[in-house]
């Protein structure tokens, strides 16, 4: 399994103040050690699960809008999206748990237009207003048949680092990785409105692998 970079520094820090509690406790109470060893244990793990970051291979086809993270579909519903398209668009919406991979990939290939990161609130994710006033990215991606999608990063009441790697006038590949979010939150992917949805609510995703629609 592969540590993400994003917590390969924090997973050390908590590995030696983990040690550090073991060994204290073993010299100063050694009845409760092996409670505390146990305890210990099962946290580093599950915040190491956090941080994997698996091998993904994605098909490539320029007529598929894949999933740009794991999760759970929360929202598909036609909005009309004021800030850049001013269209009406299809929004689905992506939350992921602590238990979720958190890498965050790009749903198709092509050049991001624009690129920004707005601040704001830290909201629960499904809050009505986290999509317009929690801290976010926003970013267009203008594919080469002139398909504009917008994916937007959205951080939550625990999920407040939100990390990325591009910038405005990147070429994107479909699949690749573009950002982290730590420790949960959502993803909102703006469709065309005529776009064939090919997931439900409720429905799992993988990063890079699920097909959310497909383009006529």
């Amino acid at each position: 399994m592969t540590i993400h970079k994003e917590g390969r520094s924090f997973l050390l820090l908590l590995l030696v103040v983990l040690g550090l509690i073991n060994i204290l406790v073993n010299y100063y109470n050694s009845r409760i050690f092996w409670f505390v060893f146990i305890s210990s244990s099962i946290l580093f793990l599950l915040i190491l699960q956090f941080f994997r970051s698996p091998r993904i291979v994605t098909s490539i086809n320029d007529k598929n809008i894949i999933a740009p993270a794991d999760g759970k579909v929360a929202v598909i519903e036609k909005v009309r999206e004021e800030e850049y398209l001013n269209h009406e668009v299809i929004q689905i919406s992506i939350f992921m748990s602590p238990l979720n991979v958190h890498v965050n990939r790009t749903p198709v290939s092509g050049v991001i237009e624009r690129f920004e990161h707005h601040p704001g609130k830290y909201l629960v994710a499904w809050h009505p207003k986290s999509s317009s006033e929690n801290e976010q990215t926003s970013m267009v991606i203008i594919t080469d048949t002139g398909l504009k999608i917008l994916v937007k990063q959205i951080a939550g009441a625990v999920a407040r680092r939100i990390k990325w790697y591009v910038k405005a006038g990147d070429q994107l590949v479909q699949g690749n990785e573009y950002g982290f979010i730590k420790f949960g939150s959502r993803l909102d992917v703006l469709l065309p409105i005529d776009a064939s949805i090919k997931v439900a609510i409720g429905d799992k995703t993988i990063g890079g692998k699920t097909i959310l629609a497909e383009i006529n």
